[in-house]
């Protein structure tokens, strides 16, 4: 079989199988695991896949850039949103992430809640101003505009003053082994040090999320209140996660 020809191979378990095994491929296939792992080298260098020790999970889509995100799986983030906003109760005070489902969670909101909200994203604090009873705090930092975020030591270091009633956490990858991951390693810290201050934290995960993976740990799924997801119960994935699920319809 020529390179190319497995290369395509792996790609079809990938997507039938949700993930590679390199050993076992390996052996079915009748050749080296130093072969397949140099072909997963190559897939995931063209962004084809994420490596993983042993082998190899599915991409996230989540990782393009925020105008191309706009316009992933809209119809699914506006069911995650509408179950992730009634989580925000009258009075309470919840952290927001960044990114495009939390901002269909901002959309998703009563204009009338009474509510206190803490956020990172400047495109988040912006589209709450309409919001006339909810407090907004924003946190400062550098700006990662992947997400349109405020990451680094300073954005890090106002979270820890900060005492919340949840947190909606966006990921672009959710797995039962992988956990929670995402593609900036300053992201992934400042996702952490948000979650450390709020009594809950909820994952947002439209079904483009689910079983895929990034490179930089979250969180472990066992450090979380809830996946809220417009995955079906059907979904092995979903089927395999630790954490309580949100069914979103």
């Amino acid at each position: 079989m020529l390179a190319a020809q497995r290369r395509d191979l792996l790609l079809e378990r990938l997507s039938r199988d949700g993930r590679i095994i390199a050993k076992d491929l390996a052996a079915e296939l009748g050749i080296s695991e130093d072969s397949i792992r140099r072909d997963l080298r190559d897939l995931a260098a063209a962004g084809l896949c994420q490596r993983v020790y042993g082998g190899a999970l599915p991409v996230s889509p989540a990782i393009a850039d925020y105008a191309t995100r706009q316009h992933v799986e809209v119809s699914g983030k506006q069911r995650v949103a509408a179950a992730a906003a009634a989580l925000i109760e009258p009075g309470s005070t919840a952290i927001l992430d960044g990114g495009t489902t939390t901002l269909a969670v901002v959309r998703a909101l009563p204009l009338d809640l009474r509510a206190t909200v803490v956020t990172h994203s400047p495109t988040v604090a912006s589209a709450l101003a309409g919001h006339q009873d909810v407090e907004v705090y924003l946190i400062g930092g550098r700006l990662f505009k992947h997400s349109m975020v405020a990451c680094g030591a300073a954005a890090v270091e106002a979270a820890r003053g900060l005492h919340a009633d949840l947190f909606l956490l966006g990921v672009t990858g959710v797995h039962p082994e992988a956990g929670l991951t995402t593609d900036d390693a300053d992201e992934a810290a400042m996702k952490r040090a948000l979650a450390r201050q709020a009594a809950d934290t909820y994952v947002l995960a439209s079904s483009e999320k689910i079983g895929a993976a990034s490179r930089f740990t979250v969180l472990p799924l066992a450090d979380v209140a809830g996946v809220v997801t417009d995955a079906g119960s059907e979904n092995a994935t979903v089927r395999a996660l630790s954490a309580p699920i949100i069914h979103a319809t």
